[in-house]
């Protein structure tokens, strides 16, 4: 069963996709909202496995709405938006439908998410503001492109003044955020705090090398060489019983 909360300002949009998700086994709609606001009240709140989310909305879009909290839920766009305007969303695999919503086109983008596992569900979005673990998933807004990211797949945090770079896959797009911001919400079993400007995925560790002054060098997945300073070189060895 999928619990679902819808979010758009416009209320014979909400009442429209309601009426067709009754029709639906395996769909309880729990919620709805107006705006971001309250739709990041009732995503913390009421913890939905789905949110239904209109990409135009008065005061906060529905991007800035998911930049703005930890834990990204499963979504899908509503948005009157034209599919040329898409391109790039449709490009990084996010679901969307095209207003006024097609029942059928709707069948395909539920189904499609019942396909994902299962077990993922239910950890993405939690009652608590407590750890971020691997299984979450955040949402990252660079430009006109846009990723739902696994922590899992996030092999390294670099900080770039307020921000941080993220590194997946073949993408590097900065998110607002400090590292020392990160570190207390990352799950400290999966992330690490190398050294003063970066943050590692264990999971991602190829290669451990003894470095200079006592420290080590690390190479990662990626590419990356990553340099442990002294003092985080022997908390490291620790944990990994080196």
């Amino acid at each position: 069963m999928f619990r679902v909360l819808i979010i758009d300002d416009e209320r014979l949009a909400r009442n429209e996709l309601k009426k067709l998700l009754e029709g639906i086994s395996g769909i309880e709609v729990i919620g709805e909202a107006t705006n971001a606001n309250e739709g990041i009240e009732k995503i913390e709140s009421l913890a939905p496995d789905l949110v239904f989310l209109d990409i135009q909305m008065p005061n906060k879009t529905g991007f800035e709405m998911l930049e703005s909290i930890d834990k990204a839920p499963k979504v899908i766009f509503t948005t009157a938006y034209d599919e040329f305007a898409l391109k790039a969303f449709e490009f990084n695999a996010l679901d969307y439908l095209m207003k006024p919503i097609d029942p059928k086109r709707l069948g395909e983008a539920l189904y499609k998410l019942q396909q994902t596992d299962e077990k993922e569900i239910n950890p993405l979005v939690s009652h608590s503001r407590g750890l971020l673990t691997a299984n979450d998933q955040v949402f990252v807004k660079d430009g006109e492109r846009c990723w739902f990211v696994k922590l899992a797949d996030v092999r390294l945090f670099e900080s770039v003044g307020n921000y941080a770079k993220v590194f997946f896959g073949n993408n590097k797009p900065l998110i607002l955020k400090s590292l020392n911001a990160l570190e207390e919400r990352l799950d400290e079993k999966t992330f690490f705090r190398a050294n003063r400007k970066q943050i590692i995925n264990l999971r991602m560790i190829e290669k451990v090398e003894p470095y200079f002054n006592g420290g080590l060098l690390l190479d990662l997945i990626g590419g990356e060489k990553i340099e442990v300073s002294r003092r985080q070189a022997v908390k490291f060895k620790e944990m990994m019983s080196l």
